[in-house]
């Protein structure tokens, strides 16, 4: 497997460059992200179209935010970079990403939901790795959106591990006797469930074996995210896969149901997949204190009633 590319550690103090890859952003709550970004210690620099309206629901056209992301990149002063939202448009930056200037110039790129479709792009093509965690209008424009600990970790490249306390929970063990209780170990590797399942059939299809998934989203009913999984099953891209955990699925609720519905869903989906599967991690979509996971790197699932994951590597050059 080539190296990964590995971008420099950062740390409270360096220049961050914000930019909208998707839809455009509400101006308060990005102001009030942009503060708390410098009440920590970032320099948070606006990009050129962060706040353009259009055409459609973009925050401008396909090259205003291709530009923008290209500069952050090239910009030897910015060391980490920070999308405002998600929304919907990032798949329309795929086509034309200058793989170039990107592996030049390797930084962190944090985001989730739609910008998992150029994450797992750049982390398939130029083996860089993603930085699955809080966007400044949803986190850190909200007080406690942001969970510190594993961002600043992540940063700094040190080891760190979630649990219980970010709302992870085992839904089974693995099904072989003899790993029920063993870590499930991979890449780690994921993120939402609804922009991976639909690059497949692209040229930008995720790239599954071998790892440790992490699925998420929002506001999809059970039978949603049941039908998700068949097609990704059905696909093969759950072939060899380790193990899977699941976020916390926020708003993923049928009005009138049982509220353990989804989790029900889910191992009905899987039941056939031998590895372990737990729930709740608060990435991506949550409703507090949102973790950054950083995919690319080796990660291990501890399966216990308490189950932990641990990232085992710095997604950064210390």
């Amino acid at each position: 497997m080539t190296d990964l590319l590995r971008p420099r550690a950062a740390a409270v103090g360096v220049k961050a460059a914000v930019f909208s890859p998707a839809s455009t952003p509400d101006p308060a709550k990005v102001e009030r992200g942009m503060e708390a970004l410098r009440s920590l210690g970032f320099l948070p620099a606006e990009a050129p179209h962060m706040l353009t309206r259009g055409p459609l629901y973009f925050a401008g056209t396909t090259e205003q935010r291709l530009l923008d992301l290209h500069a952050a990149f090239s910009d030897e002063m910015v060391r980490v970079i920070f999308a405002t939202r998600g929304g919907y448009g990032a798949n329309y930056l795929l086509e034309d990403l200058d793989m170039d200037v990107l592996a030049q110039h390797p930084k962190p790129l944090f985001g989730y939901s739609d910008l998992t479709a150029l994450q797992v792009t750049l982390l398939d093509t130029l083996n860089l790795p993603s930085f699955h965690g809080p966007m400044i209008s949803p986190d850190f424009g909200r007080e406690d959106g942001v969970h510190l600990p594993s961002l600043l970790a992540a940063l700094a490249g040190e080891p760190y591990k979630v649990g219980s306390a970010e709302g992870l929970r085992l839904l089974r063990p693995g099904s072989e006797p003899d790993e029920a209780s063993e870590p499930a170990r991979g890449i780690l590797y994921g993120g939402c469930l609804s922009i991976l399942t639909a690059l497949l059939g692209t040229p930008y299809e995720p790239q599954t074996e071998g790892k440790l998934l992490f699925f998420e989203d929002v506001s999809a009913k059970p039978y949603q995210i049941d039908r998700m999984l068949w097609q990704l099953k059905h696909s093969e891209k759950l072939d060899g896969v380790k193990g899977i955990i699941f976020g916390e699925m926020f708003d993923c609720i049928s009005p009138g149901a049982k509220p353990d519905l989804l989790e029900e869903v889910i191992l009905n989906a899987l039941e056939d997949f031998e590895g372990p599967i737990a729930f709740g991690l608060r990435s991506g979509h949550v409703s507090r204190g949102n973790v950054t996971l950083t995919f690319g790197v080796e990660a291990e699932l501890a399966v216990s009633p308490e189950p932990e994951l641990r990232v085992l590597e710095p997604a950064v050059e210390r």
